[in-house]
């Protein structure tokens, strides 16, 4: 074995915020947004629908706490919706 030096490459404080260069994050933000934008759109959810659903579920939880427990499926089948897409793409451009 060689004790060679190993080399650490600085990286700014914006960029140890970021986890990457700002323009790399921002292409791949853009294109997680676009396409978690798409599969909304397949399941016909928009942004004030989304908060319209979150809202209702606090009212309903704050209600009757067996509102939540009645509607968990639906609500895990909603979220995993946006969430493993959102996750898969994660984890695909943490590979490259």
């Amino acid at each position: 074995m060689t004790d060679q030096p190993q080399t650490q490459i600085r990286r700014s404080p914006l960029e140890r915020f970021l986890g990457g260069h700002p323009l790399s994050v921002m292409l791949k933000l853009a294109f997680i947004s676009l396409l978690v934008g798409f599969v909304m759109s397949v399941f016909g959810l928009n942004v004030q629908g989304v908060i319209r659903g979150a809202v209702e579920l606090l009212r309903e939880t704050l209600r009757d706490g067996a509102g939540l427990i009645r509607n968990l499926g639906g609500y895990i089948v909603t979220g995993a919706a946006l969430v493993i897409p959102v996750w898969l793409l994660m984890r695909l451009s943490k590979g490259r």
